[in-house]
């Protein structure tokens, strides 16, 4: 029995031990714990949110570039849209009535213009795309639009009405009933209108009667491919990209806006699988560092590679309120005098306590950010804050203000 009480009181002595031989591991331990230990906890959720990709962003290369081996071919026509509940072309315009007796001349009925009295009929222009290799048979949308002064299209019916091109040859034939979004109610001389009803559009409303491809294309050697936004950069990285992906020297950058490539003989006659493969290639684009401000909508858009040198931000704001006022100054009674209305003005002006925010070299968007939240800074502020960053010339970015 006292060998079992001796050892118990040697467990309890070494955990007294213990515990005073780490009080200076313990101490430490509580300074650092200041600073994250845990992935999670490093990355706490900052103030504003910032999407942060945990690999370069990939892009396919047909969402940068375009591969230019056929080009849409723009349509128009002149038509008319009858079946109108009242809301068509007056007798003011001339063409519309022209239009009309045209039309049933050609049906063998001859009418005077002059004794037309429509208000169901609306003269439109009709215009749609024509794709690239589009075969005969093919349905376009098309648009119609009413050029005459025409209140509504609702209802309407378009008819037979030919789509040329610039070489004033016809490709399509648009013709069917017309789907607007939108209305045009009037009555008593008040009225209610929703969006605009003297446009619409028809959805399959054409057929493509002849077809306009560039020819030899299915048997080219080479193609071209053109970057919607030019730049050497990309280019360059289309080009190798390419070059990786088919395992040869096949595209070269000849400009910021183009690269050639050359077909692979094993492609020679599968042309559309190529280029299957050319725009489901993975690139990693360079983005311009650029700022684009709308001091209309007080819009802010900065890209993430927005970077900013060692700058200090004061910002406070300075508000003047007038208020006119009017005191009318009358004379003592049975006096002379003459009542007089003397114009004031009553001026307050209130000036908001300037805060200061430091930003280090190499800031990002996020740092930025994070600082004018602290300023409390309102969309007008930030747009100030942005230009007066790009005259000191702290801002690398091209600023652009729509």
């Amino acid at each position: 029995m006292r060998w079992q009480i001796g050892a118990m009181l040697a467990m309890v002595l070494m955990s007294l031990a213990q515990g005073q031989t780490q009080p200076s591991s313990g101490s430490s331990s509580q300074v650092v714990s200041t600073q994250p230990t845990s992935p999670k906890t490093q990355t706490s959720a900052p103030s504003s949110p910032v999407l942060r990709p945990s690999s370069p962003i990939e892009v396919r290369l047909k969402d940068i570039a375009t591969i230019h081996w056929g080009t849409e071919v723009p349509l128009v026509g002149y038509g008319l849209v009858v079946g109108l509940d009242g809301t068509g072309d007056s007798r003011q315009v001339a063409f519309t009535v022209q239009s009309i007796a045209n039309m049933l001349r050609r049906f063998g009925i001859n009418v005077d213009p002059s004794r037309l009295q429509l208000r169901n009929v609306a003269a439109v222009m009709v215009t749609a795309t024509l794709p690239p290799f589009a075969k005969v048979g093919d349905r376009l949308d098309v648009l119609v639009s009413a050029i005459g002064d025409a209140r509504s299209l609702h209802g309407g019916v378009l008819l037979q009405t030919p789509l040329q091109a610039a070489d004033n040859e016809v490709y399509a034939v648009a013709q069917g009933p017309i789907s607007i979004g939108g209305f045009n109610v009037q009555a008593g001389g008040a009225g209610v209108q929703k969006n605009h009803p003297t446009t619409g559009r028809i959805v399959n409303g054409a057929t493509v009667v002849r077809t306009f491809a560039p020819e030899g294309i299915a048997y080219a050697s080479e193609l071209e491919i053109r970057l919607i936004a030019p730049d050497a950069t990309n280019a360059a990285k289309i080009a190798q990209a390419l070059n990786e992906r088919f395992g040869k020297a096949i595209a070269e950058a000849i400009s910021p806006a183009a690269v050639k490539v050359k077909v692979p003989e094993e492609f020679a006659s599968k042309i559309p699988e190529f280029v299957a493969q050319v725009e489901q290639t993975p690139v990693q684009p360079d983005m311009r560092a650029k700022v684009v401000i709308n001091e209309r909508t007080g819009t802010v858009v900065m890209g993430g590679n927005v970077r900013i040198l060692p700058v200090v931000v004061a910002h406070g704001s300075l508000r003047v309120e007038i208020q006119p006022e009017v005191t009318i100054a009358q004379p003592p009674p049975f006096s002379p005098g003459a009542t007089v209305v003397v114009p004031t003005a009553r001026i307050k002006a209130e000036e908001q306590k300037a805060q200061v925010a430091i930003l280090q070299s190499g800031a990002t968007v996020q740092d930025l950010v994070q600082a004018l939240q602290a300023l409390r800074v309102t969309p007008r502020d930030l747009i100030a804050i942005l230009q007066a960053l790009k005259q000191s010339g702290a801002l690398l970015a091209d600023v652009e203000v729509q």
